[in-house]
């Protein structure tokens, strides 16, 4: 299944209603045999996991490191989807610069996470509408709107 880490020393109070929704999203996609985290960190962290990793030198709001990009990677009887970096010092800027509630915003970073784990991209006009198109279907769903 999956579990939602908070490595700041915030109190996030937006957590259990995640919980709620990423189970939602687990349901709704179908995910019940797969295994991933969602961490929250704060800017500094985010920055540092891009710089080491992605070689991009500052924060972005989400990071996805799905394991099924690996090639060597096989499974039998369920999926390792890999980790979710969500910063909150973003979430809480983002909310306020698109006019929505934190709960919203961080809901939207997690499932654009999830969906890059599931192989979902954006780079193609395409790709990027049935990406995007599937991110709103599933917030929609669980009532969770643009204020």
């Amino acid at each position: 299944m999956f579990e939602i880490f908070n490595e700041t020393d915030r109190e996030i109070k937006e957590l259990k209603i995640l919980n709620d929704y990423v189970k939602y999203v687990v349901k709704k996609l179908e995910l019940e045999k797969c295994e991933f985290n969602i961490i929250i960190i704060d800017n500094e962290r985010i920055h540092e996991i891009n710089r080491e990793y992605r070689n991009i030198d500052r924060e972005t709001d989400v990071i996805s490191f799905a394991m099924e990009d690996e090639m060597d990677v096989e499974y039998t009887d369920f999926r390792l989807l890999g980790d979710i970096y969500i910063s909150i010092d973003r979430v809480i800027s983002q909310a306020k610069e698109y006019g929505h509630s934190e709960l919203r915003e961080i809901c939207f970073l997690a499932t654009h996470g999830m969906l890059h784990l599931l192989g979902y991209d954006h780079m193609e006009p395409d790709d990027e509408k049935v990406m995007f198109g599937l991110q709103n279907e599933l917030l929609d769903g669980y009532n969770i709107k643009r204020d």
